[in-house]
């Protein structure tokens, strides 16, 4: 588990030029550079802004563009068409990455639409967001592996990235001597399957994401970046227990590339998307 966060709060941003995704932004502090998100690396997974979203959707979007956020993560789409949500996110200025969509959606007949969704919404990454939990064994991960990969195929050759898997706490256990998230790690092919890491279930699962990103490089093109209460429970990022300079020091050997806020439960999401948004634009690690 994560020490109480060293946080640097710096004063606030003036205008910043969008930097690649895959290269770490620099600024200079007390005659050293320090590391910094890319400003087209801060997004916001959707799942966070459920309840603004099924009465404005448009609306909801647009707050999180003034903000700053450039990115999203789609999960739900409130009734609105792949097509539809492209148009208001090209409207606000921002930019889809990834999508979840159910493992049996993924395993079965409709991924050829789901992939033909992720083009449509301009993303890149199709992201299965949980197991169905009869598939918490070894046995279980194996058989996710092996679909894994095949989607992972089917993907690649529509001219996406790999596919994505999204984890959660009881994922890091060790069942019959195996840790059932190293079975997706290890069985998985690296080019056709990666991870959008969610560092608060890594976390509370026992796991050291700081670790995965040296030991498993460029498998963690994504994360979900959520913080940790002191009992245990959901916080606004940066307000939390988590050490995430320490955690995102390593993050260019795991290949991240967005930085996607999430809270599971926010009592006011536009407060929790500006007040994650001011944080990790001002970090420096």
């Amino acid at each position: 588990m994560y020490g109480t966060r060293r946080a640097f709060f710096g004063t606030a941003l003036g205008a910043a030029a969008a930097t690649a995704l895959s290269r770490p932004a620099y600024a200079a502090e007390g005659g050293r550079r320090r590391r910094r998100i890319p400003p087209s690396g801060i997004g916001m997974h959707l799942y966070t802004m459920r309840t603004p979203l099924a009465k404005d959707f448009k609306g909801t979007l647009a707050r999180l563009a003034g903000m700053g956020y450039a990115t999203v993560g789609v999960s739900g789409r409130h009734g609105n068409s792949a097509a539809a949500i492209r148009g208001m996110l090209e409207e606000t200025r921002l930019k889809a990455v990834l999508e979840h969509v159910g493992y049996t959606v993924v395993t079965g007949d409709g991924l050829p639409q789901a992939l033909d969704d992720i083009h449509t919404l301009g993303a890149r990454w199709i992201v299965v967001p949980s197991l169905p939990g009869s598939m918490h064994t070894p046995a279980g991960f194996r058989e996710a592996a092996r679909q894994f990969n095949r989607a992972g195929l089917a993907a690649r050759e529509s001219g996406l990235g790999p596919l994505l898997f999204h984890n959660h706490g009881l994922d890091h256990e060790v069942v019959d001597g195996e840790n059932l998230y190293d079975i997706l790690l290890n069985e998985t092919d690296p080019e056709l399957v990666a991870f959008e890491l969610d560092v608060y279930w890594a976390a509370k699962g026992g796991a050291d994401p700081r670790s995965l990103f040296v030991r498993h490089r460029r498998r963690f093109p994504a994360l979900h970046v959520k913080d940790m209460a002191p009992d245990g429970g959901f916080a606004d990022v940066g307000s939390g227990t988590l050490d995430f300079p320490s955690m995102f020091d390593t993050a260019r050997s795991g290949g991240v590339k967005q930085w996607l806020v999430e809270h599971d439960s926010p009592a006011d999401p536009f407060a929790t998307a500006q007040n994650s948004y001011t944080y990790l634009a001002n970090l420096r690690y």
